[in-house]
């Protein structure tokens, strides 16, 4: 089923029960397609002009097609209320440990990622807007104590496999919509909010980070990279980067 929808590699923890509930929808479609279908093709027979040379004023006398819509309209709303906004719910309000998870900020800006990693104080440093320059593209605020070890990579994110991540989304201008498609992955970056999601990359390689909201002329090219690596070369990565940062 997930090869005929031609659905993307399962990258993350939770891409497979993603899936199942996208095959399970595809499934009631079916069955609703259908079913809609007999009904109206039952109708064009039933009441063609052949068998029904002269109008019937009365109209419908039986409530049984009423019945039909309020029984559809009923499961639909059993399954919405007692199954998929409880999953959803699960799935988006209970967040792993950010002692055992890689904690990052991801801002969005006109057509741009960006992502910063705490330094060896795990701490994240102040962004101001008045510190904005040519070279400080998200106003990081270097003279703070927790920002001087702060990392900030460009279109390039990169994190350990097989560990929670919780990346914290906002963004400088307009509304963005940050995408991981083999994660399974997705989220609105809203101005003036900073909105936390999370998953866990099962899989090591490179993968697309894309904008999935229309957000300007420039949209086409609003697009990242991940890197997905080992937990060893995570730490290489982060003690680069570092030993980069202190050199400038």
């Amino acid at each position: 089923m997930l090869e005929l929808l031609g659905m993307p590699q399962q990258a993350s923890a939770h891409a497979a029960q993603i899936d199942q509930v996208i095959v399970l929808l595809h499934w009631l479609m079916a069955v609703l397609f259908v079913g809609w279908g007999i009904f109206f093709v039952y109708t064009l027979i039933r009441f063609r002009a052949s068998a029904n040379p002269t109008a019937d004023y009365a109209g419908v006398k039986s409530h049984t097609s009423s019945y039909l819509e309020v029984a559809v309209a009923g499961i639909e709303a059993i399954i919405l209320l007692a199954f998929a906004i409880p999953a959803w719910a699960v799935r988006v309000n209970e967040f792993p440990p950010e002692n055992g998870a890689t904690v990052v900020h991801v801002i969005a800006k006109q057509f741009e990622w960006h992502t910063v990693y705490p330094g060896p104080d795990g701490r994240f440093g102040r962004r101001d807007a008045s510190l904005i320059t040519s070279t400080n593209a998200i106003g990081l605020d270097r003279d703070d104590p927790s920002g001087a070890d702060d990392i900030h990579t460009i279109n390039q994110m990169s994190l350990p496999v097989d560990t929670p991540v919780i990346a914290y989304l906002s963004t400088m201008d307009v509304i963005h919509s940050f995408g991981i498609t083999s994660m399974r992955v997705k989220q609105d970056a809203v101005p003036g909010m900073e909105i936390p999601v999370w998953w866990e990359p099962t899989v090591t390689g490179d993968f697309e980070i894309n904008c999935s909201q229309l957000c300007g002329l420039g949209h086409y090219r609003m697009r990242g990279f991940l890197t997905i690596m080992s937990q060893g070369d995570f730490q290489s990565f982060l003690s680069e980067e570092g030993a980069r940062l202190a050199a400038d």
